[in-house]
């Protein structure tokens, strides 16, 4: 797909085919893209966590309880690891956060591309999830996805608002 269509035509998707399993190949390509992003000073301090077990899933779904989650085949989890990432020296700001948003786009655009549907989510029980992941101290998750299909018969809205250009850039 070219890349600004792509970009224009990305929505969120909250309505998932629990049935149809993402195949395998193309989990991994999206995977790879996340594998693929930059980082500060080329960390790359993360991990990608695909759970797709129902017995996983299960644990992973009781930390965010919305209804159309539930039905999500694959669950993508994005976790950082805070004493590897790149710390800015003057102010001690911690790269973290942003290195796993860019890993976390490069994914929900490569899932787009391959036809799948994402949604990134951050108000999830980061305690749960912890839990259920085992993280360590050190461990931190930025942000979720699940990735799957729509059920049969939905259609994207379409309706992507956006500010203006002229709303949002500034040419100095």
């Amino acid at each position: 797909m070219e890349y600004y269509k792509l970009i224009e035509s990305r929505e969120t998707l909250r309505s998932y085919d629990p049935a149809k399993k993402v195949d395998k190949d193309v989990l991994m390509r999206i995977l790879n893209a996340g594998r693929l992003a930059p980082s500060a000073a080329n960390r790359q301090p993360w991990k990608f966590i695909l759970v797709s077990s129902d017995e996983k899933l299960k644990e992973i779904k009781a930390c965010y309880q919305r209804e159309w989650f539930q039905n999500a085949p694959h669950i993508l989890i994005v976790v950082g690891d805070k004493t590897k990432s790149w710390v800015r020296p003057y102010d001690g700001y911690n790269s973290i956060e942003t290195d796993l948003a860019i890993a976390m786009d490069h994914m929900v655009l490569a899932a787009e591309n391959e036809g799948v549907g994402a949604c990134w989510i951050i108000a999830f029980d980061y305690d749960c999830l912890a839990k259920a992941l085992n993280l360590t101290e050190n461990e931190v998750v930025y942000c979720i996805t699940p990735l799957g299909y729509p059920p049969s018969g939905y259609q994207k809205k379409g309706n992507k608002i956006r500010k203006h250009l002229n709303e949002v850039v500034e040419i100095i």
